[in-house]
């Protein structure tokens, strides 16, 4: 029996499904809207539809694979589960006192600090203390600890965090208080961080563990809805979550660690454009995926995205590993307004999936990006293949009302100059993953993707510098081949801090080795036979005295002298690539240990496109007025992406639409498609 594999990634606006045959590498694609009130119903409206679409029988369905942000909307939005904490004497407001920092974005004299994930009054302390090499210095007070877990009860927590000081380096107190918490409050999820990150630095380490359990309740209830619901739709094949670190889990992990979610849908968008430039021969490239909502980026270097251990959720610290992302709001449902002061704005607001923008005549009112690029002649008058149809004059009288007029413009040159804007506020973006972080632009493509990311491209490489704007076949729903591209992957990590210059060689050893066999069970339990486990050791360093650490890989498979040398050769490199310089004669300290286990999986494999015969040009479908910059309207020959085969140039301006997406050639750009359906666009003049 022919066997699929079914991927469902829910954005902010659309639920985008892909289905592939696994024998064939055929796929078939489509959409849905996403339904912000429960999620759960546009997944089941995306298998549904694309069951009947593909006229392919439920139980042939082998894997489902899932990109979700209620773990992001949760911690976002604040609306985690009630939660309590339990933390050792004197340190109850860790959380409270944080970081003595504030947002790079922030005013320094009028930000105001974000309310904490638990309220200070549901946060209790125990007599207990561990030293940080793991010595006790006073034993759990566990009178105390059952006192505050009838307190728990009585207050109806749905959750409960306990986060004692040096528990990373010792934690038997913490598993004792959690046992004692599971027995008075039963069916209350815990969260203990010597399990969710046990790593020094109380307050990042508590602010997952937090997270992590305000969490636990509402995934539970998703995913145990899903299981459910598949069931119920026929299939019963493996549930494969996507986590922050561009791996799947499975369900169980997922519920146990849910914060490791909460980028679960970018990272998605991020693997997926590493399959399809490395298939087109692009290794290092910067992709953006640009939706309803938001915009994504990533930098992808040696076909691996970033990953950073010093990631934020919302204004809070989360240093599990996660894709390097940069998110800013620039989507197609961003809204443009006119201020007092005559200038105008385009984000962070967003119309979002209801009311929409304006043209979507769903009681919008507000202009948006969509509008805009409606307006231009950019987009058709309908999306999804005539699905979801779009009214110009509805964009024209938002942009018309809310910014020509209050600012005196022409209503065309208003709506060029919200494009304008948005793409310079995802070109800052762009440069916060590249320019930033030591990498040139110039010497990486550019991936565009999402709704509207093709829109908005070429303007967007023209801004960086980048010489190539590659768009993948599907660009809509890349996330949902992303889903498909992917391995299980766990990660673990613990404090093990060498100041050098002699260092523990056989402690390190032992620690990796710890750390493998426990990432391998989670792997065969999941159904990942050890020939298909792959094990990568990394090390967080510094220089004697900093504050922050960089991760570098482990440069052999065992630890020796001669390793550990190499270890800190490449820490000096990487050093020097971040901050122009490196400081060899300087104690380098070693402060954590990771292991990265990954199960490898069968990929998705796209197919090859027939080559159009040589000296043919593609044939326009039709013509459309469209709207340039200093040019006006264009009478702009318009092409299907269905009928373009690999080979022939097309030369800017021109369009190419597709279901899931449009792509704009501008004028002074040059596209081809390749063979694998890729289409790439150059600049052949700097406008």
């Amino acid at each position: 029996m022919a066997t699929y594999a079914l991927s469902l990634d829910v954005g902010g606006t659309f639920t985008d499904v892909m289905l592939m045959h696994r024998e064939s590498g055929h796929i078939w694609t489509t959409k849905t809207s996403s339904t912000p009130h429960d999620p759960s119903e546009g997944f089941f409206a995306g298998v549904h539809k694309m069951l009947q679409h593909a006229e392919v029988a439920a139980e042939t369905v082998a894997y489902v694979f899932h990109g979700s942000t209620v773990a992001t909307n949760a911690i976002l939005e604040g609306k985690g589960a009630r939660t309590g904490m339990i933390t050792t004497a004197g340190f109850q407001s860790v959380l409270e006192i944080g970081r003595h920092d504030v947002p790079r974005q922030a005013n320094l004299y009028a930000w105001i600090k974000p309310a904490r994930p638990v309220l200070q009054r549901h946060i209790f302390e125990v007599q207990e203390r561990v030293w940080l090499d793991g010595s006790v210095d006073i034993p759990l007070d566990a009178e105390g600890c059952h006192a505050v877990a009838q307190y728990l009860r009585d207050a109806q927590m749905d959750a409960v965090a306990i986060v004692f000081l040096h528990a990373y380096a010792n934690p038997q107190h913490e598993q004792a208080a959690a046992a004692i918490v599971e027995a008075v409050c039963p069916g209350v999820p815990v969260s203990l961080s010597s399990q969710v990150l046990p790593v020094f630095r109380e307050y990042e380490r508590a602010m997952a563990t937090v997270l992590n359990a305000s969490l636990q309740p509402l995934v539970s209830r998703y995913i145990d809805k899903l299981e459910t619901g598949l069931t119920g739709h026929g299939i019963r094949s493996p549930l494969l979550i996507m986590q922050s670190n561009g791996g799947v889990c499975g369900p169980q992990t997922a519920a146990r660690l849910p914060v490791h979610l909460a980028l679960s849908g970018p990272a998605a968008g991020a693997i997926g454009a590493s399959a399809v430039s490395q298939l087109a021969g692009h290794s290092d490239t910067i992709c953006i995926d640009m939706g309803g909502t938001s915009a994504d980026v990533c930098l992808i270097h040696d076909g691996q995205p970033s990953i950073t251990n010093e990631g934020e959720i919302g204004e809070f610290p989360l240093q599990v590993p996660m894709t390097d992302i940069h998110t800013i709001g620039a989507g197609g449902g961003s809204i443009a307004m006119a201020t007092a002061l005559g200038s105008l704005t385009v984000g962070p607001q967003s119309a979002g999936a209801h009311p929409s923008p304006a043209c979507y005549g769903q009681g919008g009112t507000e202009p948006t990006v969509t509008d805009a690029n409606l307006l231009l002649g950019r987009i058709p008058p309908h999306l999804l293949g005539g699905e979801v149809p779009l009214h110009t004059h509805l964009a024209r009288r938002a942009i018309e009302d809310r910014i020509a007029t209050p600012l005196g413009m022409d209503v065309y040159e208003a709506a060029a100059g919200i494009i304008q804007i948005v793409n310079n506020n995802m070109v800052g973006a762009l440069r916060v993953v590249s320019v930033e972080k030591g990498y040139d632009p110039r010497h990486f493509a550019l991936v565009a993707f999402g709704g509207a990311g093709p829109l908005h491209g070429g303007q967007l490489a023209e801004l960086l510098g980048t010489p190539l704007v590659l768009v993948p076949p599907h660009p809509g729903i890349l996330s949902a081949l992303g889903l498909l591209s992917t391995d299980l992957h766990h990660d673990a990590v613990r404090t093990f801090v060498q100041r050098g210059p002699d260092y523990d060689v056989a402690g390190m050893e032992a620690l990796y080795q710890t750390m493998q066999a426990d990432t391998s069970a989670h792997l065969t339990a999941e159904g990942i036979p050890a020939a298909q486990q792959t094990f990568t050791r990394l090390a967080d360093l510094r220089y004697a005295k900093q504050g922050f650490e960089i991760t570098v890989e482990f440069p052999a498979p065992t630890v020796t002298e001669t390793a550990i040398r190499q270890l800190l050769d490449a820490f000096h490199q990487r050093h020097e690539q971040l901050y122009t310089y490196a400081a060899p004669d300087t104690p380098v300290e070693i402060i954590n240990l990771r292991t990265r286990a990954l199960g490898r999986m069968d990929k998705l494999t796209l197919p090859r496109i027939g080559a159009a015969p040589a000296g043919t040009a593609p044939t326009a479908s039709q013509t459309r007025p469209v709207y340039f910059s200093g040019m006006g309207f264009v009478e702009t020959p318009v092409f299907r992406r269905q009928d373009l085969l690999a080979g022939p140039a097309l030369d800017g301006p021109a369009i190419v639409d597709q279901l899931d997406s449009t792509t704009v050639i501008y004028p002074g750009h040059q596209a081809h498609v390749d063979a694998y359906g890729n289409l790439l666009m150059r600049l052949t003049e700097r406008n």
